[in-house]
């Protein structure tokens, strides 16, 4: 009798350990189908003949300044497993088109996209914006209740995650989005909608080790629809006193002032300066320098030591001819102290009549 019990005894011990080992090896299987099910990657929900028109700011593209980005999915090539996507920029009243073949793996831009060579610092700006997150979740896609995502090549800082669910309102409508989040130094937000290819809207900030940190990039989502976007006509806009422009480090702002408004060519213009840091505090003790280039960024004239005892500093510049020119101000002491190898400027557009 006890004999036969402690048989009966080891096959129920059996038979659990085999359920227990059965478990384990389809329990991959059933995560794959939960992920699967709510898994979100760049280019999920992507539909021929829609479009999405996007406001960047990238640190590393117009130096922080915005544009306007479109992307047409226009229709998919079966074969290269790419999307063909015409796709036109607004830079400040220029117009660039070109198209893109995004991949079908993570919406990347495919090296043989015919594109102008104009289009090449947009089609880089699209890499490290719209679709960062394809480093971390290119097809078949990760779950948007994954406990994590990956994390940034760098020392220090949360791992990249979906953390909350928000209510998003940009000029494109309402959407329900995931928020994806991490923090280093400050925390940054991508806003994902589940059915959507690109995110509908983020705020990134760059990896610095003093100071407030500048924003890396930033985007909107302004439009969506189906159907051919109406191409837009290059108008060329006057930028009007006074321009801000953060430094690439972020460590100052460079203001920029000039009278008359119009400026015209042959005569003189005076012009202005304000250097502040990052709190907008009036940098004391500068120096700087102006550098004077035309349309194609070829230097005309260059002026060095220029003096700021207070933060402010003054010169005056006539344009001998018209049209689009480009005025370089770069600081070479700040509070008295040498910027030494780092490279502290910023380029304004001017146009001359």
């Amino acid at each position: 009798m006890n004999r036969r019990k402690s048989l009966s005894n080891l096959t129920v011990f059996f038979l659990i350990l085999m359920l227990g080992i059965s478990a384990l090896h389809l329990n991959p299987f059933l995560n794959t189908a939960f992920a699967q099910g709510d898994a979100w990657y760049v280019g999920k929900g992507a539909k021929a003949d829609t479009y999405y028109t996007y406001e960047i700011k990238n640190a590393d593209t117009n130096q922080g300044q915005p544009f306007t980005m479109t992307i047409y999915l226009k229709e998919y090539n079966e074969t290269g497993k790419y999307w063909i996507a015409p796709t036109f920029v607004v830079d400040r009243g220029q117009v660039y088109n070109g198209t893109l073949y995004l991949s079908d793996l993570d919406m990347t831009a495919l090296g043989s996209s015919p594109i102008p060579k104009e289009m090449a610092e947009y089609r880089g700006a699209y890499a490290v914006t719209l679709t960062w997150l394809s480093a971390f979740v290119p097809k078949p896609g990760l779950s948007l209740n994954a406990p994590y995502w990956g994390k940034i090549a760098a020392i220090g800082g949360s791992a990249i995650a979906p953390s909350d669910s928000a209510k998003v309102t940009t000029p494109a409508g309402s959407f329900d989005t995931r928020v994806i989040t991490w923090h280093k130094g400050v925390d940054n937000h991508i806003y994902i909608n589940k059915d959507m290819p690109f995110p509908v809207k983020a705020e990134t900030f760059a990896d610095v080790t003093s100071g407030n940190p500048p924003i890396q990039y930033a985007f909107e989502l302004k439009a969506t629809g189906q159907g051919e976007p109406p191409t837009p006509t290059s108008v060329l806009e006057t930028p009007k006193p006074p321009l801000t422009i953060k430094t690439p480090r972020g460590t100052y702002n460079i203001q920029l002032l000039w009278e008359p408004v119009d400026i015209k060519a042959g005569n003189a213009t005076n012009f202005g300066v304000v250097f502040t840091d990052d709190r907008d505090n009036i940098v004391p003790r500068s120096t700087f320098s102006y550098t004077v280039m035309d349309e194609n960024r070829t230097v005309i004239d260059k002026q060095e030591r220029q003096r700021a005892d207070d933060g402010t500093g003054q010169f005056s510049y006539t344009f001998d001819t018209p049209g689009t020119k480009y005025l370089r101000v770069s600081i070479d002491t700040a509070s008295g102290q040498d910027m030494g190898m780092f490279v502290e400027s910023a380029t304004f557009m001017l146009v001359v009549s």
